[in-house]
């Protein structure tokens, strides 16, 4: 017997710049993650023994986020001993991977009750902190595999989308985010983050910053080092209608490096209601795909278009969009296959202008997208996300 799954709240951290001297550099990424457990606790007053599982993604699933950080969480935390946990990797999609994984549990009749999010300390562990079997030379040459940064490089150079195209989107995402942030958009779902005092250590995104099209055109390309290190040539073998990749992304109409948390409650309705709990949207349908691998960046516009065949609905029938700023190219391609205009995506900016923490960003931004939905009074949404070696994954959620 299948059940609906219903989405209950959607909380987060503040996102910090993820370098020494960020907002979250001192906190440790288990504290992050039962800092929202605790809250979410709190705010519900939940019966944690009704809740069944924890997912939680990470990007870099080593170190101080490895070994199953979502069960050492709730043994960490205040939560009753019966909820398990599992570690979720999938790049960049495994902060809405956790929770569509959560969500199908649910459907399937197997579990009631779970929390899904992720979490990523980009300031203690960076990118590639754990190694990667893609970063061996012979499996890079043989699979075509290129910096990520290059790809989008490269996506925007087949597309015709030049330096002015993307440094005019990322403009855009600033000044939306500033807005948000000005009128207390982001408010319901921030949890600032405390020490063990007590004392509030972060309470807003920090990585927002004011910004225009003079400034962001004397920034530098991040990716040309890779044309320099053979990445450029290589391609030729795959592209050689280009004879060079023109670089044209920068920090400032890429994602931000920064840190970060989220957390998902999904239940049936059942165990909503012997919990007290007024449901906020149903999950509609889920889908991941995989693209092309070299590019890597072009899957959210067919895992979209998987998840509205299975829901038998069309972009059209879509209030609000949220797409993650991976990199400008990545939002301005998707426009234009899905025919989406900007006023229905990312209308409060995204992760250009507030950062990307890998593993927690797909349940950040389903929540964001639950929150203007809300407050706009919409009815249907769809998030969805590019993410390493080609993936894309789009959830479709409804208001209830």
């Amino acid at each position: 017997m299948s059940h609906d799954a219903f989405i209950y709240d959607a909380i987060r951290t503040p996102r910090g710049k993820g370098k020494p001297g960020g907002g979250l550099y001192e906190v440790k990424p288990i504290d992050l993650v039962t800092n929202l457990l605790e809250e979410m606790k709190a705010r519900h007053d939940l019966d944690t023994t009704r809740v069944e599982d924890f997912v939680c993604a990470t990007g870099e699933p080593v170190k101080e986020q490895g070994q199953n950080i979502a069960k050492t969480a709730l043994v960490y935390s205040s939560w009753d001993d019966v909820t398990v946990g599992a570690q979720l990797h999938r790049y960049c999609a495994g902060g809405l991977d956790a929770v569509n994984t959560v969500a199908m549990k649910i459907i399937s009749g197997m579990e009631s009750m779970g929390v899904a999010g992720g979490v990523e300390s980009m300031s203690r562990l960076g990118m590639g902190a754990g190694g990667a079997a893609a970063g061996d030379a012979w499996v890079a040459m043989k699979s075509y595999g290129i910096s990520q940064g290059l790809g989008a490089d490269l996506m925007a150079n087949l597309d015709g989308f030049s330096r002015e195209d993307v440094d005019r989107y990322a403009c855009h995402s600033q000044r939306r985010a500033a807005h948000a942030r000005d009128k207390g958009y982001f408010d319901r779902s921030i949890v600032p983050v405390k020490d063990l005092n007590g004392v509030t250590v972060l309470d807003h995104d920090e990585h927002i910053r004011a910004t225009d099209m003079e400034s962001l055109a004397k920034l530098k390309p991040s990716f040309s080092m890779f044309n320099d290190f053979g990445h450029g040539d290589f391609l030729k073998f795959k592209y050689p209608q280009i004879e060079k990749v023109e670089c044209i992304h920068t920090p400032g109409n890429s994602s931000g490096v920064v840190d970060g948390a989220s957390l998902v409650l999904l239940g049936n309705k059942q165990a909503g209601e012997d919990q007290g709990l007024k449901a906020r949207a149903r999950i509609v349908s889920c889908a991941v795909t995989g693209s092309e691998p070299t590019i890597m960046l072009a899957g959210p516009a067919p895992a979209s278009q998987k998840a509205l065949d299975l829901a038998k609905m069309t972009s059209s029938d879509i209030d609000l969009f949220e797409l993650n700023e991976a990199f400008a190219s990545v939002v301005l391609r998707y426009q234009r296959l899905m025919d989406v205009p900007d006023d229905r995506i990312n209308v409060n900016g995204g992760a250009i202008a507030m950062g990307h923490p890998i593993g927690a960003t797909g349940a950040i931004v389903l929540g964001t997208l639950l929150d203007e939905l809300e407050r706009r009074d919409l009815n249907t949404g769809l998030v969805t996300l590019c993410a390493g070696g080609g993936i894309g994954i789009a959830t479709i959620i409804e208001r209830v």
